[in-house]
């Protein structure tokens, strides 16, 4: 983390960017978890065992635009090593407007990440493995993140996941919250290294960017 961070705990950002038809800056901040978090992720999105200790893990504070087009506010946990980058990914998106459905931790879906997934929920960090395996997925490590699930879903041949992603799987027909390459999402994410899981030739992952393109 950069020194002032490490010194007070906490990274506070504005940006004056206000994207057209948002009524207020950017702002986002970076800290350790608090006791309230931590008490909301233990037994849920982390439990003892997790390849990575709460200690390194960080909260992500953040405005984006809804799809209804007004400024909101989540809240993303991530390693510490990528919450700087992360927050300087969605003042980008803000900036440019890119409209999110919702920003919540997966804890509030009880750390179902199919619920998740159905309520269109933007999340990152969630100490679980990939599905069919026993293998951890790179949100247990918090260096990824899954946005806009229902608009830019998982696609396995005939298998959609989440099922009311199917609307979207026609990836020529670019609609509001969908991803597709060089967009502003995008090229925020190759700004800081990671890589879209809508570039995987087995299957696409639409929703997901990751640290090491896994």
């Amino acid at each position: 983390m950069r020194k002032a961070a490490i010194i007070a705990f906490v990274l506070t950002f504005a940006s004056s960017g206000v994207p057209a038809g948002a009524t207020e800056p950017f702002e986002g901040s970076v800290s350790r978890l608090d006791g309230a978090t931590r008490a909301l992720m233990l037994g849920s999105s982390w439990q003892a065992g997790c390849p990575v200790p709460l200690d390194r893990l960080r909260l992500v504070r953040v405005t984006y635009v809804g799809l209804d087009a007004e400024a909101r506010h989540g809240r993303l946990v991530v390693h510490r090593r990528w919450a700087d980058d992360l927050l300087e990914v969605f003042r980008r998106l803000y900036e440019r407007a890119f409209p999110i459905r919702r920003v919540r931790l997966v804890d509030r879906y009880g750390a179902d990440d199919r619920m998740s997934m159905r309520h269109d929920n933007t999340s990152t960090f969630n100490c679980r493995t990939v599905a069919g395996t026993n293998i951890w997925s790179q949100h247990a490590y918090g260096r990824a993140i899954d946005i806009n699930p229902v608009e830019n879903p998982y696609v396995d041949g005939s298998h959609v996941s989440p099922r009311r992603g199917r609307a979207y799987v026609d990836r020529s027909d670019v609609r509001p919250g969908m991803i597709v390459k060089r967009d502003v999402v995008w090229r925020a994410f190759r700004r800081i290294g990671w890589e879209w899981g809508g570039a995987w030739r087995s299957a696409q992952d639409y929703q997901h960017f990751s640290s090491n393109g896994r």
